[in-house]
């Protein structure tokens, strides 16, 4: 089940074109999730949800599965302290910018600009795929000046077909 808007969806929609894997797509329209969604992934009906003989909901766990399913290329370091570091970041996701951004977006308190500045991006793929749909979306959608630093890391991340598309999806909403 997949959301255009979703930056969670963005995820594994980017993982899947990493690995070259081709799957049915259903979009879900957010605004108004249908029962069988609700059903799959109770109580919130959340997106996205891999159904692939079994049911697997949450972005994050659904891009493990994907790198342990297919290995080839591999988005995660060959080292496996680097590998932990990876799946660190990752799971500190809503600390290091989810949060900020929410906050951002409700028009709430934040640090958003904070959170961007120190952001650590470029150690894994694994990693920056888990945080570059809401840097696109920060910058393209919400008119964030994006950090040099990571302003240039979004630009070199660009150059990869699977971020471009992204992009383009995002610009397109």
């Amino acid at each position: 089940m997949d959301a255009a808007r979703c930056p969670y969806c963005a995820r594994v929609r980017i993982v899947l074109a990493e690995k070259g894997l081709d799957v049915e797509t259903v979009v879900v329209d957010l605004s108004d999730r249908p029962q069988w969604l609700l059903e799959l992934n109770p109580p919130h009906g959340r997106v996205p949800v891999l159904d692939n003989g079994f049911t697997l909901p949450e972005s994050d766990v659904i891009m493990a599965y994907l790198e342990e399913r297919h290995p080839e290329p591999a988005l995660l370091p060959d080292n496996p302290a680097e590998r932990a570091l990876a799946r660190l970041l990752v799971s500190r996701f809503d600390e290091n910018l989810g949060g900020d951004y929410y906050a951002f977006r409700r028009g709430d308190r934040n640090d958003l600009a904070g959170k961007l500045e120190s952001l650590e991006v470029g150690q894994s793929l694994f990693a920056d795929v888990a945080y570059v749909p809401w840097v696109i979306r920060a910058r393209d959608m919400l008119g964030v000046e994006l950090p040099e630093r990571i302003a240039d890391w979004l630009h070199e991340l660009e150059r990869r077909p699977s971020i471009a598309a992204e992009v383009a999806l995002v610009r397109s909403l």
